[in-house]
């Protein structure tokens, strides 16, 4: 057997245990579900100039778990002809940092027919801010705000702006609501996997390279966000446990076996940001239909002919 082969056998056989019990958690998220449940979306469009002369471009804005507007753009190819089945639709999460940036970015996706809804993360590098109180100090970044208070935590606000990202999506007449897809990567797939697993209405999931993996895990050896939060417990070690049990509820190595719908999760083995054991700890215990497609040579990206199996796999699931 060559190297590439016995880390390929290591990762598949990789099966650390859940960090808190299942039906504490359950019974976490039905409360906050609920709750959340209770508060309006209020989604407004706001039309916008286009180059694109057959795609309908909208701002769309949707109140966030704490009523922090949160901005995106709805793309949707201009009204289909009649008896043709309403599109599908994509919501897209950014990466760490990032932003949704302009509609072109999008284009690949309106060709092949689909509408988009691509959003901000609150307080990032984009439009939308962030309206959290703040109730402890917290490092540089964001991830570390409120992680000693799960229910007053970044990560509860990106989880819970997530899912109501996909039920504003699911809400708009012009797509088919039974054909909703969350896709992304690095963060983006971290949130990709938590819509899913919190979500119902998502019917295909694309994740990749994510983070909020065996978060424990990475919290020791990730040179991504996860430094934050080490650099947080550097200065305050004796709230390691608070803090290990707020990762614990947004922890997708926790979350998995929510997730139903098909799924496609994609790995750098060279990735030092979102690393191949932490991945794997989740693939493994996902329970739905699943592929993972391995990069060894790769880093903390994926490339074109990736780019590719993303469409041919939601082309497949979504029709």
């Amino acid at each position: 057997m060559n190297a590439i082969a016995r880390r390929k056998r290591d990762l598949e056989q990789y099966a650390p245990a859940s960090t808190m019990d299942p039906a504490q958690l359950d019974l976490y998220w039905e409360t906050v579900l609920r709750q959340d449940s209770e508060r309006p979306l209020e989604v407004k469009r706001e039309k916008q100039d286009s180059p694109f002369p057959t795609i309908a471009v909208d701002k769309l804005t949707y109140k966030g778990y704490d009523h922090t507007p949160l901005h995106g753009w709805f793309m949707v190819p201009h009204q289909q002809p009649e008896g043709k089945a309403k599109p599908p639709c994509i919501v897209l999460f950014q990466g760490y940092t990032g932003d949704r940036g302009l509609p072109e970015r999008y284009a690949a996706w309106l060709l092949l027919g689909y509408a988009v809804l691509a959003l901000d993360a609150r307080g990032q590098g984009g439009e939308t801010g962030n309206e959290m109180k703040e109730l402890y100090g917290s490092s540089k970044g964001w991830v570390s705000m409120g992680v000693l208070d799960k229910e007053h935590s970044y990560y509860q606000a990106l989880a819970l702006d997530a899912v109501r990202g996909v039920n504003a999506a699911a809400q708009q007449p012009e797509i088919d609501p039974a054909r909703v897809a969350v896709v992304g990567g690095s963060q983006g797939g971290g949130l990709s996997l938590l819509a899913a697993a919190l979500n119902p209405k998502v019917a295909a999931v694309v994740a990749d390279i994510p983070n909020m993996c065996h978060m424990d895990y990475g919290l020791m050896h990730s040179t991504g966000s996860l430094t934050e939060i080490a650099q947080y417990l550097k200065r305050h070690p004796h709230q390691l446990e608070r803090v290990l049990d707020t990762l614990a509820h947004f922890d997708m190595l926790n979350l998995a076996p929510r997730i139903t719908a098909p799924l496609l999760m994609s790995v750098g083995w060279k990735d030092t940001v979102c690393i191949p054991e932490t991945i794997y700890a989740v693939y493994n215990k996902l329970r739905c239909s699943k592929q993972i497609l391995d990069y060894p040579f790769n880093g903390h990206e994926t490339g074109e002919e990736h780019g590719r199996k993303v469409m041919e796999f939601l082309q497949r699931t979504l029709g």
